[in-house]
């Protein structure tokens, strides 16, 4: 009796793994019809279309013939590609630095106030819900060869600057997008600040440790694993300061401001789609480069 007994139980272990199993193939089929409709849409919506491109991008935009690597070449030869590119770049590589140093900085100082806080968060996050057709506004009445700036420096027997028309239109993109995005920066760095425990700061304290080693020591390691969401977040915004240089400054601005983005909207006039969808590709193959390194650097620190 004992051996059946044993002999049953035995049967009833075996028979609980198979539907243990069942109820994790159930689960895991469930979270895929969660995502189902998102996969679809990014299918429909972002990949087909970007393989649609891939495939104009060695056609000819008149004739719909094969003509290879023809229009990477016209792209790589094309001035105004080079220095689009060379705009896009430079103002990529100094903005996102800055803007990560930037609101770090702020998103420590607001987590460490006591009252207010709240208060000033939602005043750094204005920028990000104002509209682009109010921040040109602001544009113009600040950094026009009238404006208030330039009031500013006749006061002080300075001469005016031509903000738009130099060298200085570049520092204004650069100022723009820094006011635009630093809020939203921010609030995602005091996130990752709330996320660290308490006790280890007091604990450090305790041993001694000053504010700027337990900033070096605790803080900056404890952050790392958001150091990599804000910077591919902060490096896909910056391809969206186009709409204010565009309605401030028009198809072809400056050249210190003109990006790649501005390219592609003329060539979109002069219905230049093969190389526009050869730029595309090349950009995409870019970003995405440089988004695996981000991650790889980030995981060799991890």
């Amino acid at each position: 009796m004992r051996k059946k007994g044993k002999a049953g139980r035995v049967c009833r272990k075996t028979q609980k793994y198979p539907l243990s199993g069942r109820r994790a193939v159930r689960r895991e089929f469930a979270g895929l019809l969660f995502l189902l409709p998102g996969l679809v849409g990014v299918l429909c919506f972002t990949l087909l279309p970007f393989l649609e491109v891939i495939k104009r991008s060695f056609q000819s935009a008149v004739t719909q013939q094969w003509v290879g690597l023809k229009n990477y070449r016209e792209v790589f030869s094309n001035a105004a590609f080079r220095m689009a590119a060379e705009n896009t770049l430079r103002f990529t590589f100094i903005c996102i630095p800055l803007l990560v140093v930037f609101s770090l900085v702020l998103a420590v100082v607001l987590q460490k106030l006591r009252t207010g806080k709240n208060t000033l968060k939602g005043m750094f996050l204005v920028p990000v819900a104002v509209p682009a057709a109010s921040v040109v506004l602001v544009w113009k009445a600040l950094f026009h060869s009238n404006g208030l700036l330039n009031a500013v420096l006749e006061r002080f027997c300075a001469e005016p600057v031509n903000w738009m028309g130099s060298n200085a239109a570049f520092a204004v993109l650069v100022i723009s997008y820094l006011w635009k995005n630093i809020g939203y920066d921010m609030v995602l760095w005091m996130a990752g600040l709330s996320g660290i425990p308490t006790a280890i700061y007091e604990a450090a304290r305790v041993d001694g440790a000053g504010e700027w080693k337990c900033f070096l020591k605790i803080t900056l390691p404890n952050l790392k694993p958001a150091l990599y969401t804000i910077s591919v977040l902060s490096f896909l915004n910056s391809f969206k300061v186009f709409r204010e240089a565009w309605l401030v400054a028009g198809d072809y601005p400056h050249q210190s401001m003109y990006l790649i983005q501005h390219l592609y909207n003329n060539w979109f006039r002069e219905l230049s789609f093969d190389k526009i969808a050869a730029a595309a590709v090349i950009n995409a193959a870019l970003v995405f480069g440089l988004i695996l390194l981000l991650q790889r650097a980030w995981d060799s620190e991890v």
